[in-house]
């Protein structure tokens, strides 16, 4: 009898411990990655044109991490969501992230940045100069395409706001979902590319096995 109460103590305390942590992630990973012949079907949708000048830019004409409710603004939400364990509600400061474009895990929020996958510099270039600030908080704001990806600090500022034919992720597994993703947001978001642009998603994409 005691070994059997034993028994349903440990299970609850595992359940507990479960709870509190709070270790299986929603997804995981972005939503809405097509696959690889939607993506290139959408690739050649997309209007290619020389880029437009960075004349007016800047980053507060994206109003970006805006708050989701509950305390959490849109970093918070993508760092639950990509997370493969989270221990803290709103603000996020400590779990387990897996760096997609380099492969490397952290525990600590504060190495990790929350990408623009489509730069908001590169959007600028690519459209979004003509858009509403409201269309731009929207962009800069998307949780439902795969728009943003928590990734290292350092992976993110290495890419800056380049474009797939001078930057892409160094980890090589995951070149064909950036691409993808690249294609997708653009495509939803109505935005142009240029031609080297072009050249190098098709390569990624082609190269998919997915």
């Amino acid at each position: 009898m005691l070994k059997k109460l034993m028994s349903v103590a440990l299970v609850a305390l595992l359940v507990w411990i479960s709870a509190s942590f709070d270790a299986t992630p929603v997804s995981a990973f972005p939503p809405n990655i097509p696959s690889k012949a939607d993506a290139l079907t959408k690739l050649n949708a997309l209007t290619v044109k020389n880029e437009g000048s960075m004349t007016g830019y800047s980053r507060d004409l994206f109003p970006h991490w805006s708050s989701q409710g509950s305390g959490c603004n849109t970093r918070h939400i993508v760092l639950k969501r990509d997370a493969d364990s989270v221990v803290d509600e709103c603000p996020v400061a400590t779990g387990s992230w897996y760096s997609y474009y380099d492969g490397i895990t952290f525990t600590s929020a504060s190495d990790i940045d929350i990408d623009h996958v489509v730069p908001l510099a590169e959007a600028w270039r690519s459209g979004a100069s003509s858009w509403t600030t409201t269309k731009r908080q929207s962009f800069a704001n998307d949780l439902n395409g795969p728009q943003l990806i928590a990734v290292s600090a350092s992976s993110n500022r290495s890419k800056g706001d380049q474009d797939p034919s001078t930057w892409q992720p160094p980890r090589t597994g995951a070149r064909c979902a950036y691409a993808k993703m690249w294609v997708e947001t653009k495509s939803r978001w109505g935005l142009s590319l240029q031609s080297a642009e072009k050249s190098a998603i098709t390569t990624a994409i082609n190269a998919c096995s997915y």
